[in-house]
């Protein structure tokens, strides 16, 4: 690690854990800052769509306990 990288990982570590959890996830969502515009455009759009299915009732809402129960099928 370079020094300074070494100087703000000690920083980092001294901040309260729900600092450095934002801290984390702005710096993850950083590496993705304006690479594909039209792909965030895109999960914008599939995202209001989502919403708006659940909002008025035409989504197929699958329980939790469901989905993990499947997962562990399919994975185990």
């Amino acid at each position: 690690m370079t020094t300074l990288l070494e100087e703000l990982f000690v920083r980092a570590r001294a901040l309260e854990p729900e600092d450095r959890v934002r801290l984390a996830e702005d710096l993850l969502a950083s590496l993705h800052d304006g690479e594909e515009p039209e792909i965030e455009g895109a999960w914008a759009l599939e995202i209001q769509r989502r919403l708006e299915e659940v909002t008025n009732g035409s989504a197929t809402l699958i329980p939790s306990e469901e989905v993990h129960a499947e997962a562990r099928k399919i994975y185990r």
